[in-house]
C-alpha cells in the first residue's frame, strides 16, 4: 500500500464528486478491500466509483448538502462490506442523505450537517450472513395476500407453512409475509410475520412521534412512519415489510461487520457499537462520533422491492 496519509480536513476541501477519485482516497479502498477479500480490489474500485459517480452526480440533494468526508465513509465502507451499489430493484446497497444534529448555535436554532450513508438493504443483509456462513441459503421473502391460503405451525421446535398464491390479488391486501431459511447444517428455519404485527410496530412508530400539544398541554400521539402506509389502498409498502421480514429472521443471529457510516436497511433505529477505524486517518484527524440521525432523510432514495436468493458457494455477490 502506498504511503498516502488521510486526514479529515484534507478530504472535506475536497468536492463531494471528487472525493473517490482522489489519489489517496482509491488506494486505501484498493488496500482495504484486497486485504479483506483477498482479491478483486482494483475491479471493485473501478466499478464503485462509477457507481459513486452516477448516484451522487444524478441526486442534488446529496451532492450539495453531503460533507465530503461522508462520501469517503461511505465508499470506504462498501470495501469494508464487499457489497456494490449498483442500481436495480434487487440493489444490495444504496446511497441515502440524512441530517444529523451537531449542536445548537449562539441564537438557539439547531444545527445540522448533511451526510451521505451508504444504507445495506435487506437482501445485501442475505448475503453478507451468508458470507460469513451464519446461514446456507435463504429464499425470497414472500408476501401473502388476502387471496392466498397460508397457515403457520410450529411444532417442537419444527416451523412448517403451508401455502399456495391464488391469483389474481385484486384487494392488494397483505396479510402475512414468511422467509425460508436453510442454516448451515441443513435444517430449515421459516421468518413469519402477520399484519398486526406491522400493525402493532406502526402504532409503536407513532408513539415514538409524538408532539406536544402547547394548548392542551399534553403530549400526543403523531404519525407512524410513512411507508407503514404507502402501500396499496394505504397498506404497508412491500419492500419496507420485506426489510422488516429481514430483520425479524435474524433478531437472535450475531451482528454483521458494517463500517462506521453505514446502516442496515432492517435495523435503521437500532443503536450501533464502535466500529474498528477502517479509514486509515492521521493522529489528529479523526471523526467526532456520529450524533443520532434525524428521522426524515434528504432527497430521493431507491426502495428495492424484489427479492434475492443468496448462494454462498458463489462470493460475487453483483
Amino acid at each position: 500500500m502506498a504511503n498516502l496519509q488521510l486526514t479529515v480536513e484534507q478530504i472535506n476541501k475536497l468536492k463531494t464528486t471528487e472525493v473517490v477519485h482522489d489519489e489517496a482516497v482509491k488506494e486505501r479502498f484498493i488496500y482495504l478491500y484486497n486485504t479483506i477479500w483477498k482479491e478483486g480490489g482494483e475491479a471493485a474500485y473501478e466499478r464503485e466509483s462509477r457507481y459513486f459517480d452516477i448516484l451522487i452526480g444524478d441526486n442534488e440533494a446529496l451532492r450539495t448538502k453531503s460533507t465530503p468526508f461522508s462520501v469517503f465513509t461511505a465508499f470506504i465502507d462498501l470495501a469494508v462490506c464487499g457489497l456494490s451499489v449498483e442500481p436495480g430493484v434487487r440493489a444490495l446497497a444504496y446511497l441515502m442523505g440524512r441530517n444529523y444534529l451537531m449542536g445548537t448555535g449562539q441564537d438557539g436554532r439547531k444545527i445540522y450537517e448533511g451526510r451521505c450513508v451508504l444504507v445495506i438493504s435487506g437482501y445485501g443483509e442475505l448475503v453478507l450472513r451468508a458470507r460469513s456462513g451464519q446461514i446456507r441459503h435463504a429464499d425470497n421473502p414472500v408476501l401473502v395476500y388476502q387471496e392466498d391460503n397460508f397457515s403457520f405451525s410450529d411444532t417442537d421446535g419444527r416451523k412448517s407453512v403451508h401455502y399456495t398464491c391464488n391469483l389474481p390479488h385484486t384487494t392488494g391486501h397483505i396479510v402475512a409475509a414468511f422467509m425460508r431459511i436453510t442454516r448451515n447444517d441443513g435444517s430449515i428455519d421459516y421468518a413469519v410475520m402477520f399484519e398486526e404485527d406491522w400493525l402493532r410496530l406502526a402504532d409503536f412508530s407513532a408513539n415514538q412521534n409524538k408532539r406536544w400539544n402547547r394548548q392542551t398541554q399534553q403530549y400526543e400521539k403523531g404519525d407512524p412512519n410513512a411507508l407503514y402506509t404507502s402501500g396499496v389502498n394505504g397498506s404497508i409498502d412491500t419492500g419496507f415489510l420485506i426489510a422488516k421480514v429481514i430483520k425479524h429472521a435474524f433478531k437472535t443471529y450475531p451482528k454483521v461487520r458494517i463500517g462506521r457510516g453505514t446502516e442496515l436497511q432492517t435495523q435503521q433505529e437500532d443503536p450501533k457499537p464502535e466500529e474498528p477505524d477502517f479509514y486509515n486517518l492521521t493522529p489528529g484527524g479523526a471523526a467526532a462520533p456520529q450524533p443520532e440521525p434525524q428521522p426524515q432523510p434528504f432527497g430521493p432514495a431507491p426502495e428495492p422491492s424484489a427479492g434475492i436468493t443468496v448462494q454462498p458457494a458463489n462470493d460475487d455477490a453483483f
